[in-house]
């Protein structure tokens, strides 16, 4: 299948070449789904040809290729929802159940364990309640970026967009006016993606750091400054991240959800022990702490980075959305699991709750410090996996600069090393695991799940031929204003607590 997919060529009708192929060759064998998948993926990987043209393929079949709607092209016979709806015949696709785990292994991370202190920053029932809107609302634009992606996808007969793609898309065939906006909206969506992602490791090395502290210093009196953990963190990234295959590391990514769900089902069975009465811990807390809390909440739900990736590469995508599908079963778990968390932890802590719920577990039991130990490890070996994002979009644009073939080979290595170097910077600088997650929950996380795809659904629907109701306006607008506020208030609330904090 691979070697067809690569060898099969996209030609103009009216070239020499193609006439003759059409004219002598017999019908493909391929069977029509797997033609039309090829025919499509050909043109998706071609500058739209501005007339008819013919897909052949290596034994001597051919589809034909034809002009289709909103100046698109796509396989002569072929229905896209079709291929939307059935990739068996695409090699390396995940069944729902691996699309299930990855969704909830890439959503459930350090900000789970900052939760209980979000809920003391906006009080018990306040910051419950506030973070399973919060969750919706973020599981609701997830939704609407899939509802996008597939209308433009439609529309350009493209079968796979990535957050990028269809922002810049949605702009590109939307309103006239609007047009000009394509590249920087794309622009805007990898940048916000590779800050989030440096933002999250920033956010690993501080928490290691802090975790491993918490444990050495209760066997030595004389303890090194969080920095001197800190740059030990960094020393031992520097050479895995030079691991640049992820399927090497597919192993320990298997070992560290082991870690993870372990860490947390102790974590969990201790903070419903002798749980005093909800009572004595106030349902609303201060107004001015609500940004922090805001920033800290966000940071948890936002996953829709996520989202187009995993239902690009699922065998039945068809069963990713809707009310029954895999996105909404993933997120309710991940949800409840974080209002869980959050209010437990919280409940059980009180006003002593520290940033990450591990350093308020007791400190006189292996049992317990062994959990701070396995969830650092975890995040550990997850650093060179929310390194890789960033990596993939940066790298290529800068290799192709460097003519010199020894830096075009093993310049990537230098340049990961020199970018761990800056997330150790950023972590040094700011060593408050609780004020940099709200920072970067606040300042990013809030545009790529509420602000952009706010904006992405009106302009995709403001396109001819299609339709906007009011009612989507006045819901999206809401979403913005609530995406700008808690962007605003939230990232300064964070600046203002981390300068007063030296």
């Amino acid at each position: 299948m691979a070697e067809v997919e690569e060898a099969a060529l996209l030609l103009p009708k009216s070239s020499p070449v193609a006439s003759e192929k059409y004219q002598r060759s017999a019908p493909s064998e391929v069977s029509t789904d797997q033609t039309s998948f090829l025919a499509a993926k050909a043109i998706n990987n071609t500058h739209q040809p501005s007339e008819d043209s013919i897909m052949v393929f290596p034994h001597g079949g051919i589809v034909e290729v034809t002009e289709g709607y909103h100046h698109g092209y796509q396989a002569a016979g072929s229905h896209h929802s079709m291929l939307l709806s059935d990739r068996s015949f695409v090699e390396n696709t995940t069944s729902n159940m691996q699309t299930l785990m990855h969704l909830l292994k890439g959503n459930i991370g350090t900000g789970i364990l900052a939760l209980p202190l979000a809920i003391k920053n906006a009080g018990l029932w306040m910051g419950f309640f506030s973070l399973l809107a919060i969750g919706v609302i973020a599981v609701h634009c997830m939704h609407m970026l899939i509802k996008c992606s597939h209308i433009l996808s439609k529309r350009t007969t493209r079968l796979e967009l990535d957050y990028a793609d269809v922002i810049e898309i949605s702009f590109k065939t939307g309103p006239q006016r609007l047009k000009k906006f394509a590249k920087a909206g794309r622009f805007a969506v990898n940048a916000f993606l590779i800050f989030t992602q440096f933002g999250f490791c920033c956010v690993y090395i501080v928490f290691v750091a802090t975790n491993v502290q918490a444990v050495v210093e209760q066997f030595y009196t004389e303890l090194p400054s969080l920095f001197l953990f800190e740059v030990m963190v960094t020393v031992a990234l520097l050479p895995y991240v030079c691991v640049r295959n992820l399927q090497m590391l597919a192993p320990f990514s298997a070992f560290a959800n082991i870690l993870t769900v372990t860490g947390l089902i102790i974590t969990f069975q201790y903070i419903v022990q002798d749980l005093p009465d909800t009572s004595t811990r106030p349902a609303f807390s201060n107004i001015n702490e609500l940004p922090l809390f805001f920033g800290t909440a966000i940071f948890a739900v936002e996953g829709i980075s996520l989202v187009l990736p995993l239902e690009n590469k699922m065998r039945s995508p068809q069963d990713f959305g809707g009310w029954f599908g895999v996105l909404n079963l993933g997120l309710v778990i991940t949800i409840c699991l974080y209002a869980a968390v959050g209010f437990y932890g919280y409940l059980q802590f009180g006003e002593d709750v520290k940033a990450s719920i591990t350093l308020s577990l007791p400190t006189d039991s292996w049992w317990y410090l062994s959990v701070k130990l396995m969830l650092a490890l975890a995040i550990f070996i997850s650093y060179n996996v929310q390194f890789y994002v960033p990596i993939k979009i940066l790298w290529p644009n800068l290799q192709h600069r460097f003519h010199n073939r020894i830096i075009r080979r093993y310049g990537e290595f230098i340049f990961r090393i020199v970018l761990v170097l800056v997330t150790f910077g950023f972590a040094a600088a700011i060593p408050h695991l609780d004020l940099l997650i709200s920072l970067i929950g606040a300042f990013l996380s809030t545009s790529l799940a509420l602000i952009l795809p706010a904006i992405i659904e009106i302009v995709t629907l403001s396109a001819e031929d299609e339709h906007l109701p009011w009612y989507i306006v006045v819901k999206n607008i809401l979403i913005f204003l609530l995406g700008l506020v808690g962007c605003f208030t939230g990232t300064y609330s964070a600046i203002k607590d981390i300068v007063n904090s030296f």
